[in-house]
């Protein structure tokens, strides 16, 4: 009987240690400005497990859809910074860097197959990278002043940003046009529709930075350090809604994974306000630290809040809404969840 078990034991023991090795790896990844690192966490128990060097003042971090890659802004707002770091989550350590030249001071990323879109404040616009050729692909001009955060439609032919210094929002979408009429009045033979980028700009109001968009895109939530919260209509593309919050130094704000709940941060006062996003009205105001950033990972219900001002990140229970860890970091900004396969 030995004889037959064993070698089935065998294969047993080599299935196993195939299925374990071969399973994805989940990780928290944070910025730490202190330390120019970004830090590679546990995801279940929030231990250190790397600290990878990254450039001076990280703010935004990006992962590719199969966990392989990692992509961080480094603005260096004082200095012209014109730096994207890559870093591989594979091996855990640097890979190269990107020159944004002639775009300055890269700040909001946004990835898709391809092609890394960053926000340049510098140069009052937003660039996409190609990330298998490494050259700048495509430019599309603000025109305002401090072109800040972004966000990408799935489609690629929408996308949004804050312009802070300008209190602007710019909605640019790809349009189909009709024919360019030149000033004869007479369209040529071979005139056809054409496709372009058109910008439209609403009003929110200077310093609104921090923003988030619910999932069908029919909303787009903003806060200003005055302590307006602006909410715009994006079918109508413009302001629907402002709620005077009455807490000075909003900075960002994210929609909860069941989209029930806005949860507003400031980074004045250390104030986390939930707003309930039906009805516009605050359901819960609590002290969690200086908050700087804000990531919902909603395959755990945890919110990240990260407190620059105060060198720790502040994990949340979104069911609880109690703070359940505070995770000791020098200076942090960005967050984000990573699965590598």
């Amino acid at each position: 009987m030995m004889k037959y078990l064993k070698p089935i034991i065998l294969l047993l023991l080599t299935l196993s240690c195939e299925y374990t090795f071969g399973q994805a790896k989940k990780y928290i990844l944070v910025l730490a400005k202190a330390e120019k690192k970004m830090l590679v966490l546990d995801y279940t128990t929030l231990n250190k497990i790397a600290a990878i060097p990254v450039g001076d003042d990280p703010h935004e971090v990006v992962t590719t859809p199969d966990g392989a890659l990692a992509y961080v802004s480094v603005p260096v707002m004082n200095n012209h910074g014109h730096e994207i770091d890559v870093l591989d989550l594979k091996t855990l350590q640097p890979l190269k860097v990107i020159d944004t030249r002639p775009f300055y001071i890269p700040h909001g990323l946004v990835y898709q197959p391809g092609k890394l879109w960053f926000t340049a404040q510098g140069s009052k616009s937003v660039a996409v990278d190609n990330t298998t050729t490494d050259k700048i692909e495509q430019v599309f001009g603000t025109g305002q002043d401090f072109t800040h955060l972004l966000s990408v439609s799935k489609s690629g032919k929408r996308f949004y940003t804050t312009n802070v210094e300008s209190g602007t929002l710019s909605i640019y979408e790809q349009k189909t046009l009709p024919p360019y009429l030149p000033p004869t009045g007479v369209l040529p033979a071979n005139a056809k529709p054409r496709t372009e980028w058109r910008q439209t700009l609403v009003p929110v109001g200077v310093g609104a930075e921090g923003f988030d968009i619910d999932k069908e895109e029919h909303e787009l939530w903003t806060a200003r350090p005055d302590g307006k919260i602006v909410v715009v209509d994006l079918n109508q593309q413009k302001i629907k809604k402002t709620i005077d919050t009455h807490v000075t130094g909003l900075h960002r704000l994210k929609i909860t994974p069941d989209e029930k709940t806005v949860c507003v941060v400031s980074v004045k006062t250390g104030e986390l306000l939930y707003y309930n996003k039906k009805s516009y009205q605050l359901e819960q105001k609590e002290h969690v630290g200086q908050g700087a950033g804000i990531f919902m990972d909603a395959a755990s219900n945890r919110m990240f809040i990260s407190c620059t001002p105060n060198n720790y990140v502040s994990v949340i229970d979104l069911i609880s809404r109690k703070v359940i860890q505070k995770l000791e970091v020098g200076r942090p900004d960005g967050i984000t969840a990573v699965e590598v396969f």
